[in-house]
């Protein structure tokens, strides 16, 4: 069977869009170019109840294209300032898909430094909301260039965020109503669904192998026998995407070297 060519970022922003899959009437927070995309197509196609910003003080009835636009663009439904995105994010009313720089076994993730904290090769972000979000709400991951640099092996250099580590926690007890999505790469999709909340691979993109993602993986993955190819995205998904969502094709920028073609 014969699918429609798609790029890198166009594979990467429909599987991004599924992890607000049956998440009714939430917060989609989607920080970065896919991410942001993602949740405007989840919007469109299967989840009509997400709840979207303009990003900076309105609700908006349908997503807004990417890039500069003027204010009659945007179809306004409600103001959401500040004190009502903390409302939905203490209240466990949001899912946030992020982009951080480590990401360890666990889930902890880390956007503030690289290196030794006293002494770091690299300072990024600082915490930033990642401690209390983390705790209060649902976050998934995604990760443009998929390596041990980003999956690290044992803990990231500074945890931002809480995690499934049982050392981290109280008596050793992870609560049940911590949440780590789904984490979409370059390269694969994956969870925290294995057994103790062990890092699972779900599938690998189209011509990659999974010899390939474990090797650029710094910790143990728990693998299926068989591991599925990722799912094309669909003809009505692309069609959002490149003529209502990002007509500038903003998503271009991603990933470099991603012309568009049948990624099988």
């Amino acid at each position: 069977m014969t699918t429609a060519a798609y790029t890198l970022a166009e594979l990467c922003i429909a599987q991004c869009a599924e992890v607000w899959r049956g998440e009714g009437e939430v917060l989609a927070t989607g920080i970065g170019i896919i991410p942001r995309l993602a949740a405007g197509l989840a919007r469109l196609t299967f989840n009509s109840d997400l709840l979207l910003t303009d990003g900076e003080a309105y609700l908006l009835a349908e997503p807004v294209a990417l890039g500069p636009r003027a204010a009659r663009d945007a179809a306004v439904e409600g103001w959401m300032p500040y004190s009502r995105t903390f409302d939905l994010l203490w209240g466990g009313r949001r899912h946030a898909l992020v982009g951080p720089v480590q990401v360890d076994r666990y889930g902890q993730m880390n956007i503030s430094v690289v290196g030794d904290y006293a002494r770091p090769k690299a300072a990024i972000l600082g915490a930033r909301g990642f401690p209390g979000n983390s705790i209060s709400h649902a976050n998934s991951i995604f990760v443009p260039n998929h390596s041990t640099r980003v999956f690290v092996a044992g803990e990231v250099d500074m945890v931002c965020s809480a995690g499934y580590n049982p050392a981290r926690w109280p008596g050793g007890k992870v609560p049940e109503s911590l949440r780590i999505g789904r984490v979409i790469t370059d390269l694969a999709v994956l969870d925290f669904g294995g057994s103790g909340h062990a890092a699972r691979l779900l599938s690998v993109h189209p011509g990659v192998t999974v010899a390939e993602v474990i090797a650029a993986t710094g910790f143990p993955l728990e693998v299926a026998a068989q591991t599925p190819t990722t799912p094309a995205p669909l003809p009505e998904q692309l069609s959002l995407i490149r003529e209502r969502l990002d007509p500038r094709n903003l998503r271009g920028s991603v990933f470099k070297g991603d012309p568009p073609g049948d990624r099988r």
